[in-house]
């Protein structure tokens, strides 16, 4: 698995983006990281971006100015604007974050690993603080936004917390937060995106096959 899979899951280039489900919203993220990656540090081999090069061939993108990454930076962040209502803010911050922490191949490793590390805590955290709070109905959109910009408020915030494992994740999210220079409306609209995207998946269907009887 090499350094950008290691972050962004293992999706390969095999598989195809589809439109309007969480997973094809991460797919796109993954895409997106890459692609800064790539137009950022100069890299040319696409084999290493197994999801930047699933979209470039899919979408059939053209590479600009022969520089990888440009072209389908820019393609994937229209998709995200369109389909999900992504801001440009949210761009910015990843490009600002990227520039800051990765001047050259050597820093991506270190920079993905707190990413990933980041990304988890966070995600748990919001999961184990919002647990009633995913009962709310899926077309009560402002009110689902509004309970997620509270709960990253309390987590970045709030000093006093029921139980120490709380406290020690939310140490570690602040940390890493701090280091990787996302703000609370980034955390926000990413994890609103997850949660909303999440609740509109189809669970899977407990009934047995009947063909199978």
């Amino acid at each position: 698995m090499n350094l950008f899979t290691r972050l962004f899951g293992k999706k390969n280039a095999e598989e195809k983006i589809k439109v309007g489900t969480m997973e094809d919203f991460m797919v796109l993220i993954r895409v997106y990281y890459q692609a800064v990656m790539a137009s950022n540090i100069g890299i040319t081999n696409i084999n290493m971006l197994p999801d930047l090069a699933m979209f470039k061939r899919s979408l059939k993108v053209p590479t600009q100015n022969n520089k990888l990454g440009l072209a389908e930076k820019s393609r994937c962040k229209k998709m995200l604007m369109q389909i999900y209502d992504i801001s440009e803010n949210f761009f910015k911050e990843i490009d600002t974050s990227i520039k800051k922490n990765c001047r050259n191949v050597n820093d991506v490793n270190g920079y993905f690993l707190r990413f990933q590390q980041f990304n988890e805590n966070l995600m748990m955290l919001v999961g184990n603080l919002m647990k009633w709070k995913f009962r709310t109905p899926g077309f009560m959109k402002k009110a689902l936004h509004a309970l997620t910009e509270q709960t990253i408020s309390d987590i970045l915030t709030k000093n006093k917390w029921k139980d120490e494992a709380t406290y020690k994740t939310v140490g570690i999210v602040r940390h890493l937060q701090q280091q990787l220079g996302y703000s609370a409306d980034w955390m926000t609209e990413f994890v609103y995106n997850v949660v909303r995207l999440a609740k509109k998946e189809k669970r899977p269907n407990q009934q047995p096959d009947e063909k199978k009887k």
